[in-house]
């Protein structure tokens, strides 16, 4: 459930970033007043405007519900952690082997 939420989650962010690219700020509207606005585009002359801010304003609810549910998700897992506490991934701790005893010096002399 959690890895929907995350895919949700990052969905919709980058859904809010393209919506607010999109929209044009207030210094926008001095170029619509010369004949270079929108106002055959397809949602009309401020139909645009409205649509977008509608749906980024819907977008962003669900990014923060989505935060919500991801931030609850986080808290019921438990204790916090840190890499070195995990008991999960721990390898069992061995002896170091000893060597057997002194090498003996006709094998370590070469011919």
């Amino acid at each position: 459930m959690e890895t929907v939420v995350w895919i949700v989650h990052v969905v919709v962010a980058l859904g809010v970033v393209g919506l607010v690219l999109m929209q044009h700020g207030k210094g926008a509207d001095m170029g619509a007043a010369f004949g270079s606005g929108a106002s055959g585009s397809l949602f009309g002359s401020t139909g645009s405007a409205n649509f977008l801010s509608r749906a980024t304003a819907v977008l962003a609810t669900v990014f923060f519900v989505t935060s919500m549910t991801l931030t609850y998700f986080s808290g019921i897992k438990g204790k916090p952690m840190g890499v070195m506490e995990s008991q999960k991934h721990v390898l069992p701790v061995t002896q170091p082997v000893a060597p057997a005893g002194p090498a003996s010096k006709a094998k370590d002399i070469p011919n």
